[in-house]
């Protein structure tokens, strides 16, 4: 027993619990799942998660999905202290703020527009791009004063936001038109642990079968 990630690297809300597991000092197994050979759809798996999503959590039996509930699920069970994801209730409710939104607004732009490129051979979508560049210009105005997404201090609303906002910027989305954003990407690439190992290959990935799909 013990507790295991399923993941897969090209995936934003996989990448941003395998780093907050690592931000927070988590010895978690990492469960690779290959969805190209289907195995996130095992008998095994669907006991874990029923909708065959990734990311995943199994702590020695006790499973949590979507990605969000993942990260605050480990925070709260093994953070040494709450400065990822404060005990103060109006610090965590910003903090939760932008994990929503992340989860409902960003991520959700990002994939609308370039999952149906990637793996569905769809053309690019300009009504879709401008969604994705409300909701960047939304999260400038978030880093407008602060120095993290949810105030003064790294929390784990960026590490869910930096999976996400690198991914675009892998793709090929210009986050350099938003200065806020591009400052707080650079900070965040050599802040959030782990940044180069675990998320930066996943990036990769992801662009690799972006440009792979416009040569299709």
């Amino acid at each position: 027993m013990g507790i295991d990630i399923y993941y897969t690297p090209g995936s934003p809300p996989s990448r941003s619990v395998v780093l907050a597991a690592k931000a927070l000092g988590v010895d978690a197994n990492l469960k690779l799942l290959d969805l190209m050979k289907g195995e996130h759809l095992k008998p095994e798996y669907l006991k874990i998660n029923p909708q065959h999503l990734v990311p995943a959590l199994d702590d020695n039996g006790f499973a949590v999905t979507e990605s969000r509930a993942i990260i605050t699920y480990l925070a709260e069970k093994y953070g040494k202290d709450d400065s990822l994801y404060p005990k103060d209730v109006q610090k965590r409710a910003s903090v939760n703020q932008r994990l929503y939104f992340d989860a409902t607004t960003i991520y959700q732009a990002f994939a609308d527009l370039y999952y149906p490129i990637m793996f569905g051979g769809a053309p690019f979508d300009n009504e879709k791009k401008k969604k994705l560049d409300d909701a960047f210009g939304y999260l400038d105005l978030f880093l407008k004063d602060g120095k993290w997404v949810a105030g003064d201090n790294l929390t784990l609303a960026d590490i869910a936001l930096v999976a996400t906002v690198s991914s675009a910027e892998g793709v090929g989305f210009e986050v350099s038109k938003y200065p806020n954003v591009a400052k707080w990407l650079a900070k965040a690439k050599t802040t959030v642990p782990g940044y180069a190992e675990l998320n930066e290959p996943g990036v990769q990935k992801l662009k690799a079968i972006y440009e792979a799909s416009k040569k299709s």
